[in-house]
């Protein structure tokens, strides 16, 4: 008769794997509306830059739009000027950088730099 060994998770060691995944739940369900804030503020900038350089917008205007768009998808990591706008090759370019701090843990936080452009 042959001894097979026994497989399978401790107790404790379940426990950990617990709690590991718990923490990175957690962590997930604070970064990903600091994720979807980004994809919008990205799409904004592009849209917005091809629309001014179809309809020779001014500067006021294209921040004005950025105000509206900001507004309706409750985007609060960055304003209205905070968007450079600059002028490359007869064509509006839009970018924008800001930093992000998520608070993990007590003493714990994250920071991410965010940096898009419409190009």
């Amino acid at each position: 008769m042959t001894i097979k060994n026994q497989r399978g998770l401790s107790l404790s060691s379940l426990l950990v794997w617990s709690v590991l995944l718990v923490l990175l739940a957690i962590a997930l369900m604070k970064l990903t509306p600091i994720f979807v804030e980004y994809s919008a503020i990205k799409k904004h900038i592009a849209t917005i830059a091809q629309e001014a350089n179809t309809q020779n917008h001014d500067a006021n205007a294209i921040r004005l739009s950025f105000s509206k768009r900001a507004q309706i998808d409750n985007i609060q990591s960055i304003g209205e000027r905070d968007v450079k706008i600059t002028r490359q090759d007869n064509r509006i370019v839009l970018s924008t950088q800001y930093t992000k701090t998520i608070p993990l843990l007590s003493n714990v936080s994250l920071v991410i730099d965010f940096e898009t452009s419409s190009e």
